[in-house]
């Protein structure tokens, strides 16, 4: 049961059950077209005349489109509704210690154009960087005028209401404010959000339909690590915005230095750099981006390392399977405490899952408090390669389809 908060809330009007009615249908559609009203009045237990009325707003408002129809025995034939999607665009971007990407895509997170640069570490060199290739991106995809918006996922705790990154450690940026110049540069909205909360809400409006419980955790594995945590459909933030920082919790008080500064954070075992660095014997604290190597392949990335370890590379396999354990163990931190339904895993390192599951579910099961939390469920990511940019774009999609809030 949820408890109604007396010093925030919204009080329930006249139009309160409209609006819920409303996007109730709009996710049904989303969820099940093409779908006809029938089908709809069927699914919800209303009459024709209330769906029709809400259709015909929605269609109205640009949200769904009448598409083909259909056929029948008797009586009118249906037309089937879609939520529009196809001419409706996001720019997502996902900035890394290692690179920044750029993802232009439609409302249904589609990738449509993708572009990646070396990551600048100075915010406002950053934003000017941006600006050009946002526009640039536009530009080439005649997308400006039908662009609704930048969704931007970062390696940091971001406060939610200001937009401001409070602490990105692996960029070493506190109190750093993206938003306000990108969207004066750009003339869009921007909404910016912690990287692995990102994908948790990616995962709930971007997955497969109807897969994604109430209840699950997204951890994210790129260049840092996080954790998104959903319960009863809500994502959860916490009081400073910093609620599933697990990526710095410690494995051991003697392990190896993280580049937030502390030493055996779970990160500091398993990001694609804290891997990177097991193969090469790299100390991760010191690590330079663009000086993963010292034999001139500067552009050597996890996935090289993941195709040596496939092509027989022994020492690469170690690595990787090194990577495999720490998981496991970590996850079992995050289950105990958590319990979820399941857990979505996202990141280059889960195309090798089938290399790693044997020895992740066996580091899991030796710290699971119990044999059921040992049984959890580990999914891959369903929201596709790129899981970080589909997180930002669901930062600009996914309010549409968010339940009214009501006390």
């Amino acid at each position: 049961m949820r408890k109604i908060n007396p010093y925030d809330f919204q009080v329930a009007t006249r139009s309160t059950s409209r609006e819920i009615n409303r996007q109730i249908v709009l996710n049904l559609v989303r969820e099940h077209q093409p779908i006809s009203r029938a089908d709809l009045a069927r699914r919800m237990k209303v009459g024709r005349n209330v769906i029709s009325m809400i259709v015909n707003e929605l269609i109205a408002e640009g949200l769904i489109y009448e598409g083909a129809t259909g056929k029948t025995v008797r009586g009118r034939k249906p037309t089937f509704l879609h939520v529009r999607t196809h001419d409706r665009f996001v720019i997502a971007i996902d900035i890394r210690f290692s690179r920044t990407f750029l993802m232009l895509s439609d409302f249904g997170g589609h990738q449509l154009a993708l572009e990646t640069f070396d990551t600048l570490f100075t915010p406002d060199e950053l934003v000017e960087e941006l600006i050009v290739r946002v526009q640039r991106m536009l530009n080439a995809h005649n997308a400006t005028s039908n662009c609704e918006g930048i969704g931007v996922a970062v390696p940091g705790m971001v406060d939610h209401r200001t937009g401001v990154i409070l602490n990105a450690p692996t960029l070493g940026w506190r109190d750093v404010d993206l938003r306000t110049p990108l969207a004066k540069g750009t003339a869009l909205p921007v909404y910016i959000e912690n990287a692995p909360k990102a994908c948790a809400l990616a995962e709930m409006w971007l997955g497969r339909n109807g897969a994604t419980p109430n209840n699950f955790v997204f951890v994210a594995v790129s260049d840092g690590v996080g954790v998104g945590i959903v319960i009863n459909g809500e994502l959860i933030r916490g009081r400073d915005n910093v609620a599933g920082e697990f990526g710095h919790a410690p494995l051991s008080l003697d392990g190896p230095r993280c580049l937030c500064g502390s030493v055996g954070c779970w990160e500091a075992y398993i990001s694609n750099l804290a891997t990177l660095a097991r193969y090469f014997g790299y100390d991760l604290s010191r690590l330079k981006p663009k000086k993963l190597l010292d034999d001139g392949e500067n552009d050597f990335t996890i996935n090289d390392l993941l195709a040596r370890a496939r092509s027989g590379d022994e020492r690469a396999r170690a690595a990787v399977q090194g990577t495999a354990r720490y998981l496991g163990l970590g996850l079992a931190t995050v289950l105990n405490g958590l319990n979820p339904e399941c857990v979505y895993i996202g990141g280059e390192i889960m195309t090798a899952w089938d290399m790693i599951e044997p020895t992740v579910r066996q580091a899991l099961a030796e710290r699971a408090m119990t044999e059921r939390v040992a049984q959890t469920p580990i999914r891959v990511s369903t929201v596709g390669e790129y899981p970080r940019l589909r997180g930002a774009a669901a930062l600009v999609t996914a309010p549409i389809f968010a339940a009214p809030r009501v006390a």
